[in-house]
């Protein structure tokens, strides 16, 4: 029995397609267990659905279990192997108990996709509170360095393992739109990677950084001016970004990729979008 993607209204839909009479598919994920966090929606829904078809066993991971749960049944209805953990990226407790329930349960990951993200609604350096800067950091970059060298023994144990991380074109080309601390908070987390990717590349470690630019996903909901449906009609769809973590992911382990970008075909004004994030959270008469 196979997996069967197919693209319908934004999203993706998985169908059985009947293969008793044919040989097994061999998905390109056969055998490997992946751990994708942010995975109730937007690119960690699609990435988890995507490495379900090649054959992934999966754990994946989200503040809210409803989604997670939705996301596990639409995976386990079609024969996938999948389990779920709510975890807070921001609490180091919840961090440290999604890692030890992956290394209890699996004994090992071999992949490991950070892609929680969370942005600030004040974009501001003028207006931003400590308290906001703060939780941006923490699920941007201080949760997802944490999950990842909790999991990194196993894989160095192995030989081998693959770490993805979903970083942002904020990162590279910060600005009011990203915010002052989504930006920076993205950059560090590139930062992160680049020393990973320096000091463990030799034993086996592959770390892969994505950079997308604007996706129709619901973290653009926080933004003070959120984009309108003429706005996302040219957006990147998180299937866009998903189809390039797969295909990091499913390189032989003797080929990584340090870093990919993705950007829209066509640009759009955020002129507005700008002013409206330049004023939001001034005090009244301070704008």
């Amino acid at each position: 029995m196979k997996l069967k993607a197919e693209h319908k209204s934004g999203g993706l839909l998985f169908s059985h397609v009947n293969k008793t009479k044919e040989k097994r598919y061999m998905g390109k994920l056969d055998g490997k267990v992946a751990l994708i966090t942010g995975a109730g929606s937007g690119i960690g829904r699609c990435t988890a659905l995507m490495f379900a078809e090649e054959g992934a066993e999966l754990l994946i991971a989200g503040r809210r279990q409803a989604p997670l749960d939705e996301v596990v049944a639409e995976i386990g209805g079609a024969g996938g192997k999948i389990s779920a953990k709510s975890t807070d990226m921001e609490d180091q407790a919840s961090v440290e108990a999604l890692a030890a329930y992956a290394i209890e349960k699996h004994g090992r990951i071999d992949i490991l996709v950070n892609n929680a993200g969370h942005s600030s609604k004040v974009r501001s350096a003028r207006w931003i509170s400590r308290e906001e800067f703060d939780s941006v950091y923490a699920v941007n970059v201080a949760g997802p360095a944490q999950l990842t060298k909790l999991l990194l023994p196993p894989m160095l144990e192995h030989g081998e393992g693959t770490v993805i991380m979903v970083s942002s074109v904020a990162a590279l080309h910060s600005g009011l739109l990203g915010g002052v601390a989504y930006g920076p908070a993205k950059a560090a987390a590139k930062m992160y990677m680049d020393n990973l990717r320096g000091e463990l590349r030799e034993q086996g470690i592959r770390a892969t950084t994505i950079y997308p630019a604007e996706v129709d996903t619901p973290i653009l909901n926080n933004r003070p001016m959120v984009p309108d449906t003429e706005a996302r009609s040219t957006m990147m769809r998180p299937e866009d970004i998903a189809a390039g973590i797969l295909f990091a992911a499913t390189l032989p382990a003797r080929t990584m990729i340090d870093d990919m970008t993705f950007t829209p075909t066509m640009p759009r004004d955020v002129s507005a979008e700008i002013e409206v994030a330049r004023h939001a959270g001034a005090p009244d008469g301070e704008a």
